[in-house]
């Protein structure tokens, strides 16, 4: 992950570097040689996720010479940190430093075994919150993303999870598994770690974003310091709400989303959310050189 980005582009390696500095560790060795099982632990998976994204975004600044000015920034989970360091609102060396300690202390909330979260397809987005009321009156298990129609991830307390997935069978979703995750994200088990993150904001730097960013917790934009704190403390125990978040983005006006960073996965959530934008994903030399021409087309 990355690594092609690091041998290629100056700026890129800048960014890595940088990662390893603030982390005080190899955190980009980690990133290019593992081992994966350090890697999936979410203090690492959290920074490493964050350094690729904000390297593919240096890449298309500093080497291919593009002035970004979208009408909105977003990112899910973990992204909307990498979004507020794109604009402008966090250093990158504050981020960095700051979702290792926010994956430290969401492992941290929940011991190994307590949590778990599961995938629900094919139901409607009410049906699931239909169905972790009834099991799980009182938020033991809870919607965590709402990420497209039809695709709903729950969160909570392991035994709850279990039963809402038989329930949400029961109710005739297409499909309901288990997650590999290493602990209940965007629940309220995530609480002692929002609580600790509201107070580390105090010892990092904030600005205003140079554009709106579109909060997970609300799916509206937010641009002052004070709302962009209180978002990010809300997304830790609150839902993803990244399906009205695209909605919101089209809505006003936003017609081609491009995520940066490795994979596609919002891309393809964003394609179903709203049909007929323009999509492209980019977190490679080939990519970013492709989504550059485009941009530079646009312009």
């Amino acid at each position: 992950m990355g690594k092609a980005l690091y041998d290629a582009f100056p700026a890129a390696r800048e960014v890595f570097e940088e990662a390893d500095d603030a982390l005080s560790f190899h955190m980009s060795k980690l990133i290019f040689e593992g081992p994966d099982e350090q890697l999936k632990l979410t203090a690492n998976t959290q920074p490493a996720i964050m350094t690729t994204s904000i390297a593919a975004l240096r890449v298309l600044e500093r080497e291919m010479e593009l002035t970004l000015t979208p009408l909105f920034g977003a990112g899910h989970s973990l992204g909307e940190y990498t979004a507020l360091v794109a604009a402008g609102a966090l250093s990158f060396r504050d981020g960095v430093t700051l979702v290792q300690k926010r994956g430290q202390w969401m492992q941290d909330s929940a011991p190994e075994g307590v949590g778990a979260m599961a995938a629900i397809l094919g139901l409607k987005a009410e049906e699931v919150v239909e169905v972790c009321q009834e099991v799980a009156p009182e938020g033991e298990c809870q919607p965590a993303n709402f990420n497209s129609p039809g695709q709903v991830v729950i969160s909570g307390l392991v035994e709850y999870v279990d039963e809402v997935v038989k329930a949400a069978k029961a109710r005739g979703a297409k499909k309901a598994v288990m997650l590999n995750v290493s602990a209940p994200f965007h629940s309220r088990l995530m609480q002692d770690a929002a609580e600790r993150l509201k107070k580390q904001f105090d010892e990092h730097h904030w600005s205003a974003p140079r554009w709106p960013i579109v909060a997970n917790a609300t799916a509206e934009p937010v641009a002052t310091v004070k709302d962009v704190r209180e978002a990010l403390y809300l997304q830790t125990f609150s839902p993803v709400l990244w399906e009205n978040s695209v909605v919101r983005m089209a809505d006003d006006g936003v017609e081609a989303f491009f995520e940066l960073g490795p994979g596609s996965v919002l891309t393809g959530l964003n394609k179903r959310c709203r049909k007929g934008l323009t999509l492209m994903a980019a977190g490679t030399p080939e990519t970013l050189e492709g989504l550059a021409e485009v941009l530079r087309s646009q312009s």
